[in-house]
């Protein structure tokens, strides 16, 4: 499991967000507290005045700090970190202790290399402003030596080639762990019976305005107990390859506004359709880039990722699939939305109608696109059952079509047409498993 480490200035809110994270995650991971600081407090060392001392405290302290490091690195969780070696090396230069540059060396011989250096970076000024609330002046360090240390630490990451990530910390305490968590990646996850019997990825494939994203929001508004009896789903993300698309598309009018080709599309009626076919393959490797963090958490997270998309017959379900990892094929099933070409143009123009034009939230696909995509549609071709099993680069993977005609609002009718079809899916599922 990954090895991460917090560093910052004083201030930044290093030890907060790491024992929060404590807090909610304590099967994931493990907090270890800054060593220096641990060093200091149990051998009654102060950091500023007794330099010498506290050199020696740490190089006797850091084998067992490594021991600790590896010993739950096997247990499978992650090891989070509170400041390094690196930090101290760089307060030492700026304070001119030669005590610990001069014993840097046969200390790096007992670090452990982390995955990621985390930075919670926050300006100078933020950081004397908050060391004086705190009113401890034992532990201020003054603006100079924050400067110098800073320009040290600099150099040390360079020099070892580190893996480092920044943060803005000078935030809300709500952004900042929002913003950590995306990192590492953590979501909390209430465990208990709730989340036995869910899928663990659903291809949620179908037309555009099939009725995808109203399955979506049907799900989203089921209580957690309800959605992972009744339809297999637990808590859940999605990953959807439209926004991916769209973000294409407007970076094609910023080319445009450059006065530079346009690469993959063109505008058309307040939105586009794809002049670059390679897009396609491309949207596939994104999604399985954004679901690899998610899909690699150990212990596996209990929550469903649902992956969204619509393919036609040129560039469709099939090749799609294909490109899909193995990762995500291995713990897949898929539910296809059917409903006819013109039922797709009806929803399409009367979802764009009723919301009127107002961005990526409101958009339609344009009439060119859907005919030159979507008339045709390769799903019967490959699952020519309305339910059963699909071997994708060698991965069996359940199915069911669900018929999505006629188009429904009411939330009993909805109940009983994805309780059958995700009833029967889970079947197959459980089956696969």
């Amino acid at each position: 499991m990954p090895h991460i480490i917090l560093e910052g200035l004083p201030t930044a809110g290093k030890t907060e967000t790491i024992q929060m994270l404590a807090r909610f995650y304590p099967e994931q991971i493990e907090v270890f507290p800054e060593l220096v600081k641990q060093v200091a407090a149990k051998e009654k060392i102060n950091i500023l005045s007794e330099r010498e001392r506290l050199t020696e405290a740490i190089i006797a302290e850091l084998p067992y700090r490594r021991a600790q490091l590896e010993s739950v690195a096997q247990q499978g969780k992650m090891c989070l970190e509170e400041s390094h070696m690196g930090v101290h090396l760089a307060y030492s230069k700026a304070l001119n202790d030669r005590s610990f540059i001069n014993a840097y060396g046969k200390v790096e011989l007992s670090l452990s290399r982390p995955n990621l250096y985390l930075r919670l970076a926050i300006p100078i000024d933020v950081s004397i402003r908050r060391q004086k609330a705190r009113k401890t002046p034992q532990f201020e360090v003054d603006r100079p030596t924050l400067k110098q240390m800073l320009v040290h630490l600099q150099e040390w990451h360079i020099a070892q080639g580190s893996n480092l990530r920044i943060v803005n910390a000078d935030s809300s305490p709500s952004t900042l762990l929002a913003q950590v968590e995306a990192i590492l990646p953590l979501r909390y996850t209430r465990k208990g019976p709730t989340t036995k019997n869910t899928f663990g990825t659903l291809l949620l494939l179908g037309r555009p305005a099939s009725g995808k994203s109203e399955f979506i929001d049907f799900m989203n508004k089921c209580s957690v107990e309800r959605r992972a009896k009744r339809y297999h789903i637990s808590s859940f993300r999605v990953i959807d390859d439209f926004p991916i698309l769209w973000e294409k598309c407007e970076e094609d009018n910023l080319w445009e506004d450059l006065g530079r080709k346009r690469l993959y599309s063109q505008p058309i009626k307040g939105n586009y359709y794809v002049t670059d076919d390679g897009l396609w393959p491309f949207l596939i490797g994104k999604i399985n880039q954004q679901a690899r963090p998610l899909l690699s958490r150990t212990p596996p997270s209990n929550e469903t990722i649902i992956i969204e998309l619509s393919r036609g017959k040129a560039h469709g379900y099939s090749e799609a699939l294909g490109y899909l990892s193995p990762q995500v094929l291995s713990r897949a099933a898929i539910l296809y939305v059917q409903v006819s070409f013109n039922e797709s143009w009806r929803r399409n123009i009367a979802r764009y109608n009723e919301k009127k034009s107002g961005g990526i939230l409101t958009h339609s696909v344009p009439r060119e696109e859907m005919k030159r995509t979507y008339r045709e549609d390769d799903w019967p071709d490959i699952a020519q059952a309305p339910c059963g099993m699909l071997t994708v680069n060698g991965i069996t993977i359940p199915y069911v079509t669900m018929s999505n005609e006629p188009e429904l609002t009411d939330i009993d009718a909805l109940d009983s047409r994805y309780h059958k079809a995700l009833d029967q899916l889970y079947a197959l599922y459980s089956r696969r498993s």
